[in-house]
């Protein structure tokens, strides 16, 4: 293979049968309940890196069912998302992600910079309830639960926020370990088709674990319950900060 076939394949890896395809990628139905709850302030400040800057302390748990997504397939995810200002604009910090699919895993992380590691998120509707659990190996870590459809959300201020701009700490190591790349990252949900959206009375319990941290942002009261089904788009980034300028 000659450098110039090199360069013009290599956008992922490996190089002669890349984890994931070349995007955009769609998602069709994507399911989320996102639990929203405050927490100690001090603790969130460690861990937010400047230059974001953080207004309220809280945070958004959130858990995914993406049943239909371009060259992804089938999967959900989990995580903590924390609300944060950029340069004047609101947004939403990633700060960890545990999902159970190796394609979104290897492009979220290559791709984006987005924080994903293995583990076992579920979600699904038990009777009146949108339970959402998430386990790493065989230790549940977090469990979310949420009254079924209680009442209809604000359809413009749920699509807002859905297409508001989003940030990530994208890392990749030198081969010595060092830091090649260190960059924030903003990247956008596109043409977003919100299919339905409501609140309820919700609850969200974070268990300890040494490799998943989650409860380093304990919960100590909960904001608000979302359930919101939608199409949408996931669009490629941009570099806004670089740490190694």
């Amino acid at each position: 293979m000659k450098e110039s076939e090199v360069r013009q394949r290599a956008f992922a890896m490996p190089l002669t049968s890349p984890a994931y395809p070349m995007g955009p990628y769609r998602f069709v139905n994507r399911e989320f309940l996102v639990i929203t709850y405050r927490t100690d302030p001090r603790k969130l400040r460690e861990l937010v890196p400047e230059p974001l800057q953080i207004d309220e302390p809280l945070v958004k748990f959130e858990f995914i069912r993406m049943p239909d997504s371009t060259g992804f397939g089938d999967y959900t995810e989990s995580g903590q998302v924390i609300p944060v200002a950029f340069q004047g604009r609101k947004g939403g910090y990633s700060h960890c992600m545990f999902l159970d699919d190796h394609p979104p895993i290897a492009g979220g992380r290559e791709l984006w910079g987005f924080p994903k590691k293995l583990a076992k998120p579920t979600l699904h509707a038990e009777i009146d309830t949108l339970v959402g659990t998430l386990d790493y190996g065989p230790v549940r870590i977090a469990t979310g639960t949420m009254g079924y459809k209680h009442k209809v959300a604000d359809h413009d201020a749920v699509k807002a926020s859905l297409e508001g701009p989003n940030f990530l700490l994208k890392i990749v190591p030198h081969v010595d370990g060092t830091p090649r790349i260190c960059e924030l990252v903003e990247y956008e949900l596109l043409d977003v088709d919100l299919k339905g959206a409501w609140t309820g009375p919700a609850a969200l319990t974070l268990f300890s674990h040494a490799l998943a941290p989650l409860a380093e942002l304990p919960v100590l009261e909960i904001v608000s319950g979302s359930h919101i089904i939608a199409d949408l788009t996931l669009g490629l980034g941009k570099v806004v900060h670089d740490y190694l300028a």
